[in-house]
């Protein structure tokens, strides 16, 4: 009859030790969706007034900016990516995955003479999230130095894979000098083939001081380029970089903009 009279109070233990697990688990997940992020709007209004933006550089505080960003490893379509956003007077963001970089330097090279702005991915795309403090370490360090034996310059912005960041890949992100770039609209082009629905869905989200989200190596992207730019273009949308979204403000290391 004891053990039976403990039977409820273990299960009740038990129970309440399962609630609590996962009570922290959601806890730690909407602490961390809920991270601080800067707009590209404070980061200028946090610079004194009238500080200036370098010479010949767009002032975001008075222009209609929008910034593309692209992501991925230099596949063969970027470089026609890249003659539309000559075409369409674009300077643009691309974060490269390291472990490809090699395979395309001349595309590498070709983005930062046309004066596109280039971002660390990671190494693997791997979710920094769920990985050791070493592990994204060498993820970003690993691809920083390939994008610097190519181009001659380290990137100062990385963009965590799925948009997975913490306060530990923050914490690291600043030891490597390194902001974190995320995004205020996605149009999901690794989920469709659909160019106008990619087109739509872009549009859809895109407003003053915006950072737009795309990959250039999905079917359906390249091909709605043409349309998104030119819609923005008529729009009265000055296509800018990310650091240039900022200025005159610069990108915190360990920061992150969205």
């Amino acid at each position: 009859m004891k053990i039976l009279r403990k039977r409820p109070r273990m299960l009740i233990f038990l129970t309440l030790a399962v609630v609590a697990a996962v009570t922290a688990t959601i806890a730690i997940a909407i602490r961390a969706n809920r991270m601080e992020t800067v707009s590209p709007r404070d980061a200028r209004d946090r610079v004194a007034v009238g500080t200036a933006v370098p010479p010949g550089q767009v002032d975001c505080r008075k222009a209609k900016c929008i910034a593309l960003t692209f992501d991925g490893n230099p596949g063969e379509p970027t470089d026609r990516l890249m003659d539309l956003l000559k075409q369409y007077q674009a300077p643009s963001t691309f974060f490269l995955e390291g472990r490809r970089i090699h395979k395309f330097p001349e595309v590498v090279r070709r983005m930062a003479r046309d004066g596109h702005e280039i971002g660390d991915h990671t190494w693997t795309h791997a979710v920094l999230t769920d990985v050791s403090d070493a592990q994204i370490r060498d993820e970003l360090r690993r691809t920083a130095r390939a994008i610097s034996g190519i181009t001659g310059s380290e990137p100062t912005l990385m963009r965590p894979p799925q948009g997975r960041t913490d306060d530990r890949v923050s914490k690291v992100a600043a030891g490597l000098g390194m902001a974190q770039v995320l995004w205020t609209v996605t149009a999901k082009d690794y989920e469709t083939d659909d160019s106008a629905l990619i087109t739509e869905r872009v549009l859809d989200g895109a407003d003053r001081d915006g950072i737009i989200l795309l990959h250039p190596l999905h079917k359906g992207t390249v091909p709605a380029m043409p349309s998104i730019l030119k819609a923005l273009n008529k729009q009265g949308y000055t296509f800018v970089t990310v650091s240039q979204l900022l200025a005159p403000s610069e990108a915190e290391p360990g920061k992150i903009y969205k």
